[in-house]
């Protein structure tokens, strides 16, 4: 019957009727493949305000072999970023969109740093007005602008916090077209860590990252080098709940990446867990992420086989669905205790046995479900949310350590869980948000693996949704 249904869903007569009634077809997105050379390639735009911080940096990413920059010819700002060119030997050109009709670009970004007062807002109509109809399909807006609480000007905090409304308003015109739009805050002192966000934001990695703000802050380690095709080359990985979804596709695309995945899960999982290990040229350890000596168990492991850590991914979680007046309390405690307790713990002991390197890395998962709550989960949207509030409170402490923690929100991805669904429901599900369709498994370890970076030291307490930019919540 399932099938049956959707066979009827996905007939030429019903997708007429739908797209009469405005649900079209949803893009198919540009996902990242290894034989990309290089993170973006095509036209793009860029531009800027008067005494913006970020412009330079912008520029001498972007300035790479297929990639073609233009500026708008009526810029306030020409002088300034021919200047900035010229002095870094990079070519850049004048767009004029009454001459160059037929150019179309896959990138466009602003550095609204400069921004003080909310007259000057207008400078984001000036440059994303006349270039808007002419993005190519799963292109890139990205905003940058200035953290407003670092600021002591309230004009200008004001001016910066404006950015977030504008991104996430643009996000759902331009998604239909598979179109992301982002917004990065930077802090003084954090432009050298600009690169490696700003190659993810612009990137077929992040393709199903719509409508979100990344936060950058000066970070007490510097940033590595680091080979763009494999940031993780040498590094060693622990990702919790590996032996199937979305665990599974982290250990593939942190491994792709360069670095030894240590996949771990119970133990009723070890030939689905051994099979990823095989996969991933990794290792496989059977442990419950919620028993007390769960740290003790991963110190010895990495002592049995000679490894140091540098990546840890709180991905395990469960589920355990009722509605608040018929879950049995052993429902919520489960569900506190797996998602969000034993990241805490193990955490703490991690630090406190100091068996993170320098530069480590803690990514957690949280959902869209804690952040906009879901029907009959109070204790999952709890924990989800708990694993917010661990990344915002830990963040200031494992900077001083020269270690980041961040996490990615996952919405709604197709799993072995979502085909599970009733058809009429995960149709509906997959299609309210800017992008009109499910994520994959792989946008979600695209996120992480960008956390795990080395480049993205400067990248701290940030919570990421993958969710196509969701009608549901923030």
């Amino acid at each position: 019957m399932s099938q049956f249904v959707q066979q009827i869903i996905d007939s030429a007569a019903v997708r007429k009727i739908l797209s009469l009634a405005g649900v079209s077809d949803p893009v198919n997105l540009d996902r990242f493949d290894t034989s990309q050379a290089a993170y973006l390639q095509g036209n793009v735009l860029v531009g800027g305000t008067a005494n913006s911080i970020a412009t330079e940096a912008m520029l001498t990413s972007l300035s790479q072999p297929g990639v073609n920059l233009y500026y708008p010819a009526d810029s306030d700002e020409r002088f300034t970023l021919e200047k900035i060119a010229s002095a870094n030997n990079i070519e850049l050109t004048a767009y004029q969109p009454e001459i160059q009709k037929d150019l179309k670009f896959k990138a466009a970004v602003f550095d609204g740093t400069g921004l003080k007062h909310s007259e000057e807002l207008v400078a984001l109509h000036h440059f994303f007005q006349p270039v808007i109809r002419k993005l190519a399909k799963s292109s890139r807006i990205l905003v940058v602008g200035k953290t407003p609480e670092t600021l002591r000007n309230p004009k200008a905090q004001t001016a910066q916090r404006a950015l977030e409304g504008f991104t996430r308003c643009l996000g759902k015109e331009v998604g239909k077209k598979g179109t992301t739009v982002q917004l990065m805050y930077m802090a003084n002192k954090s432009e050298s860590g600009a690169k490696a966000p700003l190659e993810f934001l612009l990137s077929p990695k992040s393709a199903y990252v719509s409508a979100q703000v990344l936060r950058l802050a000066p970070s007490t380690a510097d940033v590595p080098a680091y080979e763009w095709s494999q940031p993780l080359a040498g590094k060693v990985a622990v990702v919790t709940g590996a032996s199937r979804g979305i665990g599974a596709q982290i250990a593939k695309v942190m491994a792709r990446d360069g670095a030894k995945v240590i996949g771990v899960d119970l133990d009723g999982a070890r030939a689905d867990l051994d099979k990823v290990a095989r996969e991933t040229n990794g290792l496989s350890l059977c442990l419950d992420i919620s028993a007390k000596d769960a740290g003790e168990q991963i110190e010895a492991f990495l002592k049995e086989n000679g490894l140091k850590l540098d990546i840890i991914v709180h991905n395990a979680g469960i589920t355990r669905d009722k509605t608040l007046a018929n879950m049995p309390e052993h429902f919520w405690l489960q569900a506190i205790q797996v998602n969000l307790t034993s990241a805490e713990n193990i955490n703490d002991y991690l630090v406190e046995k100091e068996l993170l390197t320098s530069g480590g890395r803690i990514i957690c998962v949280s959902s869209v479900s804690g952040i906009a709550g879901n029907f009959g989960q109070t204790n999952y949207g709890t924990s989800k949310a708990g694993v917010v509030g661990l990344v915002q409170s830990q963040a200031s402490a494992m900077q001083k350590l020269g270690i980041t923690i961040n996490a990615v929100a996952p919405g709604f991805i197709e799993t072995q869980m979502t085909q599970a669904m009733p058809v009429l429901v995960r149709e509906v599900a997959k299609r309210i948000n800017a992008l009109g369709q499910a994520g994959r498994p792989v946008d979600v370890a695209e996120a992480i693996a960008f956390f795990a970076s080395p480049g993205a030291q400067m990248v701290n307490g940030n919570v990421i949704r993958v969710c196509g930019q969701s009608m549901l919540g923030a």
